[in-house]
């Protein structure tokens, strides 16, 4: 009996790691250093910035723990689904932390925009500088080696090029909020245009071509899935394209683990930043109030990154659909010659990994393993499980 993998880490997974602990290691040299030069230098305002840098520190952190212990139970059996989830965990519980990290920033530049307290200029200025300069190499850090290269598919016109009879030919499925279909670029006349698709199962359809502006489309609608060879053919001239289903789903793919890692050293550099604007338009207009504007800006900036994750992960963690669109495409596949679909769920397991329960009613004699071949050109789909019930 086949034997299903439950490993749903993300793709670089190990890389993230490391990268995340290479910024921990800085930030706690930083926060070593502002605690220690302030304790020898008198300067409590570089202490506080050091404090502050310990708890960036410390949701890192748990970043880092997050993808260690993922890594080393991967396969541990205890976890039904395996431990792809773990980040989408680390990531809602950073999102709680930045949400209370914004209502104390607020807190205190209201406290402050209320009763003025005088300001450091000389040392506070500097150490927000150099708290920027720490986050901006976090951040290069965090995404360093950090490429994904999705192509995105028939949703913005997968394309091919061809030669046909000599001619180079552009055969692109265009779908922008319109129904799918082909179009053609090419110097030749519409009317000897023939495309004809094969599907993996063996089904075939012929599609004729009329002149639209500078390009030739067909005449007639593409279903989906769009998984198949194409045969173009314009006279006595002939040449072939593969397309592939992709999928395309951000929601599938996003590592919500390093998205919160990313978000708390983005915010700090937020906040680095409108520190410095208000301490230089306060020192050189008297504005006092402008460093608690900027905190209350920073407050409201943070606040809406940690919705915004707070709203992600909450949906995966409760198993939401990821992907309706994609949902919607498996539903379509599966009833396109007459079968029903009773029941489809379709939730995350991992970064880039799906899992998928189908109970179809069929009159044909068909097996589960039927399914699952009609569902290899879906890469997302990790973990399928089918039920078939005869009429």
């Amino acid at each position: 009996m086949e034997t299903h993998s439950h490993v749903f880490l993300g793709e670089g997974h190990e890389h993230a790691e490391k990268r995340t602990w290479w910024v921990i290691w800085l930030c706690g040299a930083m926060m070593a250093i502002e605690i220690v030069g302030g304790l020898l230098f008198g300067s409590i305002a570089l202490v506080a910035d050091g404090l502050h840098m310990s708890t960036h520190a410390g949701a890192l952190l748990l970043a880092a723990l997050a993808y260690s212990y993922a890594r080393r139970h991967a396969t541990d059996a205890r976890f039904t689904f395996g431990t792809g989830k773990l980040g989408d965990l680390a990531g809602f519980t950073s999102a709680i932390v930045l949400a209370m990290i914004a209502l104390l920033i607020g807190w205190e530049a209201v406290t402050r925009l209320l009763a003025p307290v005088p300001i450091a200029f000389a040392e506070a200025i500097p150490i927000a500088a150099l708290g920027l300069g720490v986050n901006v190499a976090s951040a290069w850090l965090l995404s360093g080696g950090h490429h994904h290269h999705h192509h995105h598919g028939h949703d913005d016109g997968e394309e091919q090029t061809v030669e046909l009879g000599g001619v180079p030919v552009t055969l692109e499925i265009h779908e922008d909020g319109v129904p799918p279909r082909f179009r053609v670029h090419a110097d030749i006349a519409a009317a000897a245009l023939t495309a004809e698709t094969v599907r993996p199962g063996g089904a075939r359809q012929t599609f004729a071509f009329r002149s639209i502006g500078g390009w030739l489309e067909s005449i007639d609608e593409i279903p989906e899935p769009h998984a198949f060879t194409v045969h173009l053919r314009h006279g006595a001239a002939a040449a072939s394209a593969v397309f592939e289903e992709h999928d395309h789903s951000h929601a599938a793919h996003q590592d919500n683990n390093m998205r919160a890692a990313v978000i708390h050293v983005m915010a700090d550099a937020a906040v680095s930043v409108l520190v410095i604007a208000g301490l230089l338009l306060a020192r050189a207009f008297g504005w006092l109030w402008m460093d608690p504007l900027a905190g209350i800006i920073g407050a409201c900036v943070i606040a809406s990154w940690a919705r915004g994750l707070v709203r992600d992960t909450g949906r995966i963690l409760l198993d939401m659909n990821p992907d309706p669109r994609l949902t919607s495409r498996l539903r379509r596949e599966i009833e396109a010659d007459g079968d029903r679909l009773t029941d489809l769920h379709v939730w995350r397991l991992g970064p880039g990994h799906l899992g998928a329960v189908l109970s179809v009613v069929t009159g044909k004699d068909r097996r589960p393993e039927d399914y699952h071949r009609r569902l290899r050109h879906f890469p997302s789909l990790s973990h399928v499980t089918v039920e078939v019930q005869s009429r």
